[in-house]
C-alpha cells in the first residue's frame, strides 16, 4: 500500500532517568517507561541493609524447612533417637564422674 500517506513524525526529545543521589534504584526499560527496580546494593556495590536481611531470612526459614522435613522421615527419626541416646549415654557418663569426684579417697587416711 505505497499510495498511503505517512503520518508527520512527532518531535520529542529522550530524556534519561537517572537515579536520586544515594538510591539503590536503578531504571529498567518496561514498554514506553523506565520502571524502577531495587537492586540491594548502593552505587557503591554495598549490599544494603534490607537485602542482607532477605537473604539470612530466606536462609533461615530454608534451613527450618530442611529440618522439618528431615524430621519427618525414616532416617531423620533416627538420627534423632541416637542423638538422644547418646546425651542420656553422656549425662549418665558425666553423673558418674561427678559422683566418683565426691567420694573420698580411702587410701589417704
Amino acid at each position: 500500500m505505497p499510495d498511503e500517506p505517512q503520518p508527520e513524525p512527532v518531535d520529542a526529545e529522550i530524556v534519561e532517568l537517572s537515579p536520586a543521589p544515594g538510591s539503590t534504584f536503578q531504571p529498567v526499560e518496561t514498554g514506553d517507561t523506565a520502571q524502577p527496580v531495587e537492586t540491594g546494593y548502593t552505587p557503591d556495590g554495598v549490599p544494603t541493609f534490607e537485602s542482607v536481611r532477605e537473604k539470612i531470612e530466606t536462609r533461615y526459614g530454608t534451613a527450618i524447612g530442611a529440618a522439618e522435613l528431615a524430621s519427618e522421615t525414616p532416617e531423620g527419626r533416627s538420627v534423632e533417637e541416637q542423638y538422644e541416646a547418646r546425651q542420656k549415654a553422656a549425662a549418665e557418663r558425666l553423673a558418674r564422674i561427678r559422683e566418683s569426684m565426691r567420694r573420698p579417697d580411702d587410701d589417704s587416711g
